[in-house]
């Protein structure tokens, strides 16, 4: 079995963290620590979690991680970073759920996130947890920077054309849309039911911290930086992403036949049947990412459709299957579950 921890189980990540790794043939919690509600049942948090979870929620001076075999860091960002070092010291495998290690740029980072970087020796070590490219590179990790969940969206759309050559890295433009519990478990009015309900807005515009994660990755693909536009919306449901991504072909290519190539043998990326238009709801509580591929009018532009549920195959979910590589289980342990509908 392996022996985890959880750093920061309170938040809409760490619960849909807990509800995976509870149906976990190969896991056994340890420790799930919260400095708010330290000695407060899980269970009685989560009430779902009743008959699953057992635990209460421990202060992190009290949890004993050192003795884990894994730590996943479900916190805001900034906190891993302070932690890693000493669990990395004592043998103990470090996944963090938030961004601070996702960019190899430190001045990128700190410009981003308006922090000085605790450990940026430890920066370099860390493997970007995409598994859909870097599977090799998880599988012998011991620091693993669990991707963001619009990162995840765009990046899987955009990949099998970049990596064909088939379109134009210096005009690739993202149009993406998200559901509330993106912005994670905490009261700011503009994720109050009265102010998102019913509304639709755009965000972020002039920059977005997650678009110097998708450049560096897609720049990981071509070789060379590439030029997006990235353009994040809220919208007023509870969880999914649908990214619109576009690009402008260079050559004439069988683009169904790409993408069903490029993710043949992928477990949980599911290229649907040419002139399809996935939905949010078809992956609600699925570690899957739907992508649809288009060419309107057969012109010059390519448009890809790509939805996952940004707290399973955006975070939680892609989490699990990165400590699924990184202890050589099958893939799917724990997270070939059906999608939820309605």
């Amino acid at each position: 079995m392996i022996k985890v921890g959880i750093v920061g189980g309170t938040g809409y990540t760490g619960v849909e963290l807990l509800r995976l790794l509870a149906a976990h043939p190969q896991v056994a919690l340890q420790v799930i620590t919260s400095r708010a509600d330290a000695g407060t049942k899980v269970s009685q948090m989560f009430p779902s979690l009743r008959g699953y979870v057992d635990l209460p929620f421990t202060h992190p001076d009290e949890a004993k991680l050192e003795q884990c075999d894994l730590v996943f860091f479900a916190t805001p960002n900034g906190i891993a970073m302070q932690q890693v070092r000493a669990l990395l010291d004592a043998g103990v495998k470090v996944i963090d759920l938030a961004a601070d290690f996702r960019i190899k740029d430190i001045s990128e980072w700190e410009k981003w996130y308006g922090m000085t970087h605790a450990c940026p020796d430890l920066v370099a070590e860390a493997v970007y947890g995409l598994p859909e490219v870097n599977r090799a590179q998880v599988k012998q990790a011991r620091l693993v920077a669990n991707p963001g969940c619009y990162p995840t969206a765009v990046q899987l759309g955009f990949i099998p054309l970049l990596e064909a050559g088939v379109i134009e890295p210096g005009s690739l433009i993202a149009d993406a849309k998200s559901g509330v519990s993106g912005a994670g478990r905490k009261a700011e009015i503009p994720t109050l039911f009265s102010e998102a309900s019913d509304n639709f807005k755009a965000y972020g515009v002039a920059g977005h911290r997650h678009l110097p994660e998708i450049r560096q990755g897609l720049g990981c693909v071509t070789g060379h930086p590439v030029g997006l536009t990235f353009v994040p919306h809220l919208t007023p449901m509870i969880r999914g992403i649908h990214a619109t991504l576009y690009g402008r072909l260079t050559r004439d290519v069988d683009l169904q036949a790409l993408f069903e190539q490029r993710y043949a043998n992928e477990p949980f990326v599911d290229v649907m049947p040419a002139g399809s238009h996935p939905e949010t709801r078809s992956v609600r509580g699925a570690n899957r990412c739907r992508i649809a591929v288009h060419r309107p009018q057969g012109g010059d532009t390519v448009v890809v459709l790509s939805v996952i549920d940004n707290l399973v195959k955006g975070a939680a979910g892609q989490a699990v299957q990165n400590m699924n590589i990184m202890f050589c289980l099958p893939e799917s342990t724990a997270l070939d579950n059906v999608p939820l509908l309605p």
